[in-house]
């Protein structure tokens, strides 16, 4: 049996519920095989990030090469890269390994409100990491960082979709969980928009989203899937694993990273007790 290699480029959540943690159940669940890059340790829980301990560059490089050189990879994603140095040794690999297959999610400011990412390091992200990414996928605020502009509604999303296009990434999505109304994420891909909506759901237990969404698309791009078909189905996961989100803890629960599997099981036994 083939299995496709995902690599994820990230920091570890102490809690569990994002990072390289969230990036891994997510790669498993979705039948990929998830490798990591560690770039960053938090120490994290539900309720914020209480301490942030950089990897070295050089040990960023190692992992890396490791990884890749012996297992391979078929795609990868970005998450948190809190400086410019660790970005541009990312960058530099991705490069030598001609990885063309990258998701970049630009993690800037966790669930929390904690900044995890340098100032200086967002240059960075927009010279040397945005041009190699086959899809970015940045949230409402980082979004708004990234392009300088306000975005409230549907038109600033595109308009922020279109700016940030030409900065190099091939593919972008802007994720609009956090304006009001249905959850609408919007795709742009040459030149033109794609909106995915699914019903908002409230709760607060929405820990790793981000994390989860752009995990979720590396997998289908692993598996040779379109940009359209691979933004679809790691929408449709991350609204399973917000819909069976978990209450732990004592502030923002994570994601439920098994609830495909949940939902596959209750299917059956529904169908087994009509038969």
């Amino acid at each position: 049996m083939s299995i496709k290699r995902i690599l994820t480029i990230a920091g570890s959540d102490s809690g569990g519920g994002a990072g390289i943690q969230a990036d891994l159940k997510t790669i498993t669940v979705l039948g990929g095989f998830g490798m990591s890059v560690v770039t960053a340790l938090t120490a994290q829980n539900t309720r914020g990030v209480w301490g942030i301990h950089k990897v070295p560059a050089s040990f960023v490089a190692a992992q890396f090469d490791a990884v890749v050189s012996d297992i391979g990879v078929d795609a990868a994603k970005t998450g948190m890269i809190a400086s410019r140095s660790i970005i541009r040794i990312v960058a530099v690999k991705i490069r030598e390994y001609g990885i063309g297959n990258l998701v970049v999610d630009p993690v800037m400011v966790a669930k929390g409100g904690a900044s995890l990412m340098e100032k200086a390091a967002r240059n960075a992200l927009v010279d040397e990491l945005i041009p190699l990414a086959r899809v970015i996928t940045p949230n409402i605020p980082e979004a708004e960082v990234l392009t300088g502009m306000e975005i409230r509604g549907m038109d600033e999303m595109e308009r922020a979709a279109e700016a940030i296009a030409r900065m190099g990434a091939k593919s972008v999505v802007v994720k609009g969980g956090h304006l009001e109304g249905d959850a609408v994420d919007l795709l742009y891909e040459g030149g033109k928009c794609r909106l995915f909506r699914s019903p908002r759901l409230r709760t607060t237990d929405t820990h790793g989203t981000g994390c989860t969404f752009s995990a979720a698309l590396a997998v289908g791009l692993a598996k040779g899937q379109s940009v359209e078909k691979a933004v679809s189905g790691a929408k449709k996961y991350v609204t399973s694993a917000i819909r069976h989100s978990l209450r732990i803890g004592g502030g923002n629960g994570p994601t439920n990273h098994l609830a495909p599997l949940m939902e596959e099981l209750d299917g059956k036994k529904k169908q087994g007790a009509r038969s």
